[in-house]
């Protein structure tokens, strides 16, 4: 049954992005705001899905963390359901991507238009200056910056150095850090077929204050992501 219900969701999945970049695409000529509702519609579609075909359920706990406007949320990275929660329940994200999504057909629009801040891995310096002016005028705009410290998907227990960008946002933009913890990857695992059903839970943790300083900051913040996430094993909370 989990095979036949995989099955269901990928091909529902497909279709679903699919009808919803074709259907949306005069929505590119309207306003950005218009674009993040549609993505949001998409976004809330694609979890229907995971609950109707495969019986996976979202819970989010730590809200009261989350602060209104502008912040910068620090997220654990395990599957591709970390890349569409936030359009579902956060209200117009700026998120961190690497450039190479922006060559995807028709997502890579849709990136664009909505602001979303694309980061050349291999550009160096120059690729890092242009991240944090992106970032600052999409803080001057209240909206919240959702950055992977580690910089790309582990696996449920994995871990891997945080990278510099976080520092750097934490740095420039003068704003807290709200730590996420999650457990998405035990059901929807990195390149595998299968989606197993149970309880995706994510946590925002305590915000962090501006102005730390940068060795004790990324400490702090990779010990409580990472201690948080052992807490959320499937099945429980």
């Amino acid at each position: 049954m989990m095979w036949l219900g995989s099955l269901a969701f990928n091909l529902g999945f497909y279709t679903w992005t699919t009808f919803m970049m074709v259907i949306c695409l005069p929505i590119l000529v309207m306003p950005r705001r218009t674009t993040f509702h549609c993505q949001r519609f998409w976004a809330r579609g694609v979890l229907w899905l995971m609950r109707a075909c495969v019986g996976v359920e979202v819970e989010i706990h730590g809200q009261h963390n989350l602060p209104a406007g502008a912040c910068i949320v620090a997220a654990k990275h395990q599957s591709a359901w970390d890349t569409l929660i936030w359009h579902a329940i956060v209200e117009d994200p700026a998120m961190i991507m690497k450039r190479e999504l922006l060559m995807i057909p028709l997502y890579g629009w849709y990136s664009r238009k909505v602001g979303m801040i694309a980061v050349d891995r291999s550009g160096g310096a120059a690729a890092l200056r242009r991240m944090l002016r992106q970032a600052k005028a999409a803080a001057a705009q209240q909206r919240p910056i959702v950055i992977f410290p580690e910089g790309t998907r582990t696996a449920p227990g994995e871990t891997r150095p945080y990278q510099p960008g976080v520092v750097a946002l934490y740095g420039h933009l003068d704003l807290p850090v709200v730590p996420v913890a999650l457990n998405s990857g035990h059901f929807w695992p990195r390149r595998r077929f299968l989606r197993k059903p149970g309880t995706i839970q994510l946590e925002y943790l305590e915000a962090m204050p501006p102005g730390l300083e940068r060795r004790p900051f990324v400490a702090a913040l990779e010990n409580r992501i990472e201690a948080a996430c052992a807490r959320l094993q499937p099945g429980e909370g």
